[in-house]
């Protein structure tokens, strides 16, 4: 009997852990939620950077926009995962009001960033900075997305992939501001 009691009791022990784990998997997965308060955002440096198809991007010409500031590269596999869902994005709420842009950390060259952005058929302004410009600003790590509202302040900062619905139900909030 003692031996059935321990098999039984580690079987409830590990099912346990195995909840508390997936629970917690859940909750610090999750990315929606917790945009910062108006009266807390501080202003989104301006940022001016060359886009790869030619021309300039500008912050500033975004005003009245929800902008998504979206740095990646093309060797960053959360990068690959989570560009689907940001094209998905661009499309179904630009009409609303949103603009998405991709700022390409590469080393590597033109060539990589251009091949990423035909394979993915990236609709939305890509660019590459300068090396050290504008770079430091919220990085943690790759993927990273600032997420500005129309006034042009840091509503929230993402690190690493994020999904689609979770980008869409914080971009729905900063829209339906006024």
């Amino acid at each position: 009997m003692p031996m059935r009691y321990s098999k039984w009791l580690r079987y409830v022990v590990g099912l346990m852990v195995f909840a508390g784990l997936s629970l917690g998997w859940y909750f610090v997965t999750r990315k929606s939620g917790g945009i910062a308060p108006i009266s807390e955002r501080r202003a989104m440096p301006e940022l001016v950077m060359g886009r790869l198809d030619g021309g300039e991007w500008r912050m500033t010409e975004h005003r009245g926009q929800v902008v998504l500031v979206n740095y990646w590269a093309s060797w960053c596999a959360p990068c690959w995962e989570e560009t689907p869902g940001l094209i998905r994005l661009s499309q179904e709420l630009g009409p609303r009001g949103l603009a998405v842009v991709g700022v390409a950390v590469d080393e590597g060259g033109v060539a990589k960033v251009k091949k990423f952005v035909e394979e993915f058929h990236v609709p939305y302004p890509v660019t590459m900075p300068e090396p050290g410009s504008q770079m430091a600003y919220g990085m943690a790590g790759l993927p990273t997305t600032v997420l500005v509202d129309r006034q042009g302040r840091v509503a929230k900062t993402y690190v690493g992939a994020v999904r689609q619905s979770d980008f869409s139900t914080d971009v729905a909030v900063l829209l339906a501001e006024h």
